[in-house]
């Protein structure tokens, strides 16, 4: 990998898809699903087989920066980017970009998640390095995910004109982005063979991410220019502070990507990849025992339970007993049991929200 390739994890999401266990105070690439690592740390560990530890920078808040620097000591405390308030991803990776830039004006950054799982992490890195060489190109690269059924939860890449193969990676122009689709919908993209799943993992260069938004998004360029001006001065803070403040809450996608020139999609398959953004998802992707339930609880007994998730937070020690259940979410935290159908995992959020309309912040 060249000295001038970087990457930047995003990790400043609040999370509330794995509510109750993942909250506002710790979110879910905080959370340990497979009871023994993180996500972040497993996302930096994938990252290690590729990047340096000093080439892999972190984009998050105040509150969870510190966490994350006792979790893994090794990436150095200047590489974590403190946002002052969550803007969306297109102001992250803005902010991403100028830090970037100051270090390396010809820096090539790898956007990846803080809070996805990739069972085949060799062929990631493969595609990360697929990526690099187009990106070298100047393109806009976009990490495709070879869809595994007709999904309404994610957006779709449609491919375009065939544009080469890197590292035996074939790579396609992305024709066009499209949000979350009807069920009728999503089973025509499948059925055509030619949509990705929208992972949100991007590369690119940093002059040419810039550039965009500079051309599509002038206010966020106007802000970004004002904090790149003050960067590593003794203002620099209160110019961040400031400036951060003003702008709106746009994504990546709606504001830079829709509209982009000379975009690529890499269509990977066979990654293993999950969001994990519901419990189903959670449920999905860890080991079953003999009756199908995953189990991640340190005391418990059942009688004839089947294909169900029953998790528990560390601080949660009771016996959870389950008798005559199938197809069910349990999650038990200290100040919350939640008890779901598992075809009702999705509707997790919403209690989220309902819970903020009703005022009750201390369960958030």
């Amino acid at each position: 990998m060249n000295d001038n390739f970087y990457a930047v994890i995003m990790a400043g999401g609040g999370g509330t898809r794995l509510w109750p266990l993942s909250r506002q105070q710790t979110p879910k690439q905080m959370l340990k699903l497979d009871g023994e690592r993180t996500l972040f740390e497993i996302a930096v560990s994938r990252l290690l087989g590729l990047y340096p530890a000093e080439r892999i920078l972190v984009v998050t808040s105040e509150h969870q920066a510190a966490f994350f620097q006792q979790d893994q000591p090794a990436i150095p405390a200047e590489n974590y980017i403190i946002e002052p308030s969550g803007k969306d991803t297109a102001a992250a990776i803005g902010l991403a970009a100028v830090a970037l830039q100051q270090r390396d004006p010809n820096a090539i950054m790898a956007v990846v998640t803080a809070d996805h799982y990739i069972e085949r992490e060799g062929r990631f890195l493969h595609v990360l390095r697929a990526a690099g060489q187009v990106a070298e190109k100047g393109f806009l690269v976009t990490l495709g995910i070879q869809p595994t059924f007709p999904s309404t939860g994610f957006g779709y890449i449609q491919q375009g004109a065939y544009l080469g193969t890197f590292e035996n990676m074939v790579v396609f122009k992305a024709e066009r982005f499209k949000e979350k689709p009807d069920q009728k919908t999503a089973v025509e993209f499948i059925a055509s063979e030619d949509h990705s799943w929208n992972s949100g993992m991007f590369i690119w260069q940093v002059a040419r991410i810039l550039g965009e938004i500079e051309r599509q998004m002038p206010q966020l360029h106007q802000v970004l220019s004002a904090i790149s001006a003050a960067w590593g001065g003794q203002d620099h803070q209160q110019v961040l502070a400031a400036q951060w403040e003003a702008l709106d809450k746009v994504s990546i996608d709606f504001g830079i990507m829709e509209g982009a020139q000379d975009v690529a999609v890499i269509p990977a398959r066979g990654l293993g990849w999950s969001d994990v953004g519901s419990w189903n998802a959670v449920f999905e992707v860890l080991p079953k025992d003999a009756d199908g339930n995953v189990i991640n609880c340190p005391d418990h007994l059942t009688r004839e339970t089947r294909n169900s998730l029953v998790f528990t937070s560390g601080e949660c020690q009771r016996l959870v007993v389950t008798l005559g259940l199938e197809d069910v979410v349990i999650v038990d935290t200290p100040d919350v049991l939640m008890v779901c159908q598992k075809d009702h995992a999705q509707n997790v959020k919403a209690v989220v929200d309902l819970l903020r309309e009703k005022g009750k912040k201390e369960y958030l």
